[in-house]
C-alpha cells in the first residue's frame, strides 16, 4: 500500500537516504524523513518528502516523529567504520536511546510495523577469530560476546524489539546488516568503511603518483560486503514478511581485505606497493553471513557480485574526489614546483 505514513529515522545517512529514495520510487507520497544532522549534511535530500532535523535520542522528538505514522524504519545510529567504532564506544552505546524512545513512541502512536537495522557486530567474538570463518548463523549471537560498545547496543536493542512485540503487540522486524557499501556513502573523514576507504586510498595513490597504499591490519582479515541495492531489497522484504526473529542480511561472498584491494586495483588499472599498519583498528579476524534462514523465508539472498558493486562505488568516489580533493592536491603540487 502506497498511502501509508512512513517514518525513516536516520534518513540523512547513507542507507537511510537510499531507502527514502526507494520508497519514493515505489510510489509512496507520505514519507517523513528525520535525522539529527543539519540538512546540508544529509547524504540525500528530497523536496517531495517531509524532512526534519531532530535528535531522536529525545523521547519528545520521537513522539513528534511517530505521530500518525503507520510504518517506522529505524536506521538511526552514531556509527562508522572500525576506526570510529573502536574509539567511540560510549557514543555508540548512547544510540540505545534512539531505538528505545522510538519503540516507546511507536507503541503510544499505534504504529503498525517497526523495522530495526541491527548489525553483524552482535555476533560472539569467539566465533570470529579465524579468517577462514564458518559463516555466522543467527543463533551465534548467543552466548553474548558482541563488539564492545556498538555491538552491545545493537544486541540490547534487538531484545527491546522482541519484548515490545511480545509484551505490547508491536510488530517488529530486525535485520542484521553485514557491511553495506555503495555510492552516496561516507568515503573520507574517519567514519568510512573498508570498501570506501580502499577506493579512496587507491584513488589518492594513483592521483598523487605515490603508488603506495596503507592497509589496516595484515590484510588477511576476511569479510563479506553487501551492495546497497541488495540491502534495500532485503529491508523491504523483511519488513513485510512474517520473520519475527533477527535475521542476517548480508552477502556470503567472502574476501580478505587484501583481495578487496586487488579488486579495486584492477578497477583502477594500477598495482600499488602495500604497507601494513598492524596497530590500526581491524575488527575481528573473520566474519561472513550464513544465509540459510533468509533463503528459507524469502527464497532470496543478496547476490550482487562484489566486483560489480565496487566498480559503481569506485566510479562515484572518483567523481567526488575529483570535485573536492583533486583541485587542492594539484594546487599543492604546483606550489612546490
Amino acid at each position: 500500500m502506497v498511502d501509508r505514513q512512513i517514518l525513516v529515522a536516520g534518513a540523512g545517512g547513507f542507507i537511510g537516504g537510499h531507502l527514502v529514495d526507494k520508497l519514493r520510487r515505489k510510489g509512496h507520497t507520505r514519507i517523513r524523513a528525520v535525522d539529527i544532522k543539519p540538512f546540508e549534511e544529509w547524504y540525500q535530500v528530497f523536496d517531495d518528502v517531509e524532512n526534519h532535523s531532530a535528535d531522536l535520542g529525545d523521547l519528545h522528538a520521537c513522539r513528534a516523529a511517530c505521530e500518525g505514522v503507520d510504518d517506522v524504519y529505524n536506521l538511526a545510529a552514531d556509527m562508522g567504520g572500525m576506526g570510529f567504532i573502536e574509539n567511540n564506544r560510549a557514543l555508540c552505546m548512547i544510540t540505545v536511546l534512539i531505538n528505545t524512545h522510538l519503540l516507546m513512541a511507536s507503541r503510544e502512536q499505534d504504529v503498525q510495523r517497526f523495522f530495526y537495522a541491527s548489525s553483524a557486530c552482535v555476533y560472539n567474538a569467539d566465533k570470529q577469530t579465524d579468517a577462514n570463518v564458518t559463516p555466522l548463523k543467527e543463533a551465534d549471537a548467543y552466548p553474548a560476546m558482541p563488539e564492545d560498545g556498538y555491538g552491545w547496543e545493537k544486541l540490547f536493542s534487538e531484545r527491546m524489539c522482541r519484548h515490545f512485540r511480545e509484551d505490547f503487540g508491536l510488530t517488529t522486524r530486525v535485520a542484521r546488516f553485514h557491511n553495506v557499501y555503495g555510492p552516496q556513502g561516507t568515503w573520507d573523514g574517519g567514519r568510512e568503511k573498508a570498501p570506501a576507504a580502499v577506493c579512496r586510498k587507491v584513488i589518492e595513490a594513483k592521483t598523487s603518483g605515490r603508488n603506495e597504499i596503507e592497509i589496516w591490519g595484515d590484510g588477511n582479515q576476511s569479510r563479506s560486503f553487501m551492495f546497497i541495492d541488495d540491502c534495500l531489497y532485503g529491508i523491504d522484504a523483511i519488513m513485510h514478511s512474517d520473520i519475527i526473529e533477527p535475521i542476517n542480511l548480508g552477502s556470503s561472498e567472502l574476501v580478505t581485505i587484501n583481495q578487496l584491494v586487488d579488486i579495486v586495483e584492477e578497477i583502477a588499472g594500477i598495482k600499488l606497493k602495500r604497507s601494513y599498519n598492524l596497530s590500526a583498528p581491524k575488527g575481528v579476524n573473520g566474519r561472513n553471513s550464513d544465509n540459510t534462514l533468509i533463503r528459507q523465508h524469502l527464497g532470496w539472498e543478496p547476490s550482487i557480485r562484489l566486483r560489480d558493486g565496487m566498480k559503481k562505488t569506485y566510479d562515484w568516489i572518483l567523481e567526488q574526489y575529483e570535485l573536492t580533493r583533486k583541485p587542492a592536491l594539484q594546487d599543492a603540487v604546483a606550489a612546490r614546483t
